[in-house]
C-alpha cells in the first residue's frame, strides 16, 4: 500500500491494559459482527501487539490517537491516564495520547484532567457521553470545557447512535454541541463518529461554529458515497465547505486501517481534499507543526 503520513486519530494499541472491552458494549460486537464491516478480534497479547507496532509502520502513519476513558460512576471501569501515558512514551512520537475523566467526579475530574496533560504529557480529552450516561450539555460537563480552553487542549466528544442498549441513544444528539460552541466558541472539538442518524445535524453544527470538526471515526468511508446509506451529505459538505474539518480515524480494530485509507483515496473528492481528510486537517486540530 502506497499511502504514508497519515494520521488515524482513533486507534486501541493491542494491550491487555488499552484493548480490554467492557459488558455494556457488548452489543456493539453484535452491530458490526452482523454488518460484515468488522473483521474477528484476536486476544490482546504480546503477538497482537507486535502486529499492531507493525501495522502503523508499514503504512507510515504519522501520528496515532490513544484515548483513554473514565466510566466508574456509570459502569465501574476505566482506560487509565497513567496507562495511555506510558504506551505512548513507550513507542514514541508516533503515539498521541487523550486524557479520560469522568464528569460526575466534579472538582476530581478537573485535577484528573490537569495532570494527565501537564504531568502525563497527554494532548486532549475524550469524553464518550453515552458511556458516561451524560448530555453533551449537562452543566457537568461545562467546567471540563472551560478546563480544555484554559489547557488550550482539543476534546473529542461522542455525537451519534450508540449500540449499547444499557444506555441512552439521546447522549449523542449532536444539535446539543450546538449549545455548548454558543458558550464556548474557543472550544476545539472533534465531533466522532459522525452524527448518524442526526448527520445533516451534525453538518449543520460544524458549519456554524469553525472550531468544530468532524470525526470520520468507526465509519467505513465507502458509505459515504452509497444512496441512502444516511452518510452522503458528508461527502457533498466534506468536499466544500466543511473540506478543512473532516478528520479520518479508523477505531482499528474495529475497522482495518489500509482499507479504510484505501476507502477514502476512491471517493469522489478534489485535489488535495484526500490530503486533508487523511493528514492535515487532524496535524491542524492537534496543535501539530
Amino acid at each position: 500500500m502506497a499511502v504514508t503520513d497519515f494520521i488515524d486519530f482513533s486507534s486501541v494499541p493491542q494491550t491487555p491494559e488499552l484493548a480490554k472491552t467492557a459488558p455494556h458494549l457488548y452489543n456493539y460486537r453484535r452491530v458490526y459482527r452482523d454488518s460484515g464491516d468488522s473483521p474477528t478480534r484476536k486476544p490482546a497479547t504480546a503477538e497482537t501487539l507486535k502486529e499492531y507496532l507493525a501495522m502503523y509502520e508499514r503504512l507510515g502513519a504519522r501520528h496515532v490517537v490513544v484515548k483513554a476513558k473514565d466510566i466508574e460512576t456509570s459502569f465501574g471501569y476505566r482506560i487509565t491516564n497513567e496507562d495511555v501515558a506510558a504506551f505512548c512514551k513507550k513507542h514514541g512520537p508516533r503515539y498521541v495520547g487523550f486524557a479520560g475523566v469522568d464528569p460526575h467526579k466534579g472538582m476530581q475530574a478537573i485535577r484528573d484532567l490537569e495532570h494527565a496533560v501537564k504531568e502525563l504529557g497527554l494532548r486532549g480529552l475524550n469524553i464518550q457521553g453515552f458511556e458516561n450516561k451524560i448530555d453533551i450539555d449537562d452543566p457537568k460537563m461545562y467546567p471540563l470545557y472551560a478546563k480544555c480552553i484554559e489547557l488550550d487542549i482539543p476534546i473529542n466528544l461522542h455525537t451519534s447512535v450508540n449500540f449499547s442498549v444499557d444506555t441512552a441513544m439521546d447522549h449523542g444528539q449532536p444539535r446539543k454541541l450546538d449549545k455548548v460552541m454558543v458558550h464556548f466558541p474557543e472550544l476545539r472539538v472533534c465531533a466522532a463518529p459522525p452524527g448518524f442518524p442526526w448527520v445533516h445535524e451534525l453538518i449543520a453544527v460544524a458549519w456554524r461554529h469553525p472550531n468544530v470538526s468532524i470525526g470520520l471515526v468507526a465509519v467505513r468511508p465507502k458509505y459515504l458515497a452509497v444512496a441512502n446509506s444516511g452518510y452522503e451529505g458528508l461527502l457533498q459538505y466534506g468536499n466544500s465547505v466543511l473540506q478543512d474539518r473532516i478528520i479520518f480515524g479508523s477505531s482499528y480494530p474495529a475497522l482495518p486501517v489500509d482499507r479504510c485509507i484505501e476507502e477514502i483515496e476512491a471517493l469522489p473528492l478534489k485535489d488535495g481534499v484526500k490530503r486533508k481528510w487523511l493528514h492535515d486537517n487532524a496535524a491542524r486540530f492537534l496543535g501539530l507543526k
